[in-house]
């Protein structure tokens, strides 16, 4: 089902409109300034974050490593007793958890794919082959009279953004 259009374009009423060339002047420079002040304070938010990880690193390496260990040693005795917990199931409830084993659904792994496409395409396994095909938005813009002629094809044109960038100077 197609869905219709939307005609209308809502925003926001706007909680603040400057009244003279002055102060948007003012008002550029309080956003760069603000910007700025932004930028501060996430620059020293990733800093103290990048300290926690630096500082807690080795503790987690340590606990994932003791983790690997245990599950290693779960693992083991689990595969060499699994019909004793298991009967004839895929699952063993335990006291403290459980262990289950599941079969993977099957998977296609592919390297080469240029190789692989062209000997499918060679030797007639056209059904292994998928194709996908989509609109051209590119040579519709190059062609904008006779695309506009297609049903359910609007070309947009003339949408302006509105931007402000406060002069600064690059730190770097």
């Amino acid at each position: 089902m197609a869905t219709k259009a939307t005609t209308k374009i809502k925003a926001a009423a706007q909680k603040y409109t400057c009244q003279s060339k002055d102060e948007v002047m003012r008002d550029i420079k309080n956003i760069g300034d603000l910007r700025r002040e932004h930028i501060r304070i996430t620059t020293q938010m990733n800093d103290a974050i990048a300290t926690i990880n630096q500082e807690n690193a080795p503790e987690l390496k340590r606990l994932d490593e003791e983790i690997k260990r245990l599950q290693g040693g779960v693992q083991t005795f689990c595969e060499a007793n699994r019909e004793s917990l298991c009967g004839k199931g895929k699952t063993a409830n335990l006291i403290t958890g459980e262990v289950a084993w599941r079969a993977r659904p099957p998977s296609v792994k592919v390297t080469g794919v240029e190789a692989v496409l062209g000997w499918l395409k060679n030797m007639g396994m056209h059904s292994f082959v998928r194709s996908k095909e989509e609109i051209n938005k590119e040579a519709m813009l190059n062609e904008p009279e006779k695309a506009k002629a297609v049903p359910g094809i609007k070309i947009e044109t003339g949408v302006e953004d509105f931007l402000i960038t406060p002069f600064e100077v690059d730190p770097s």
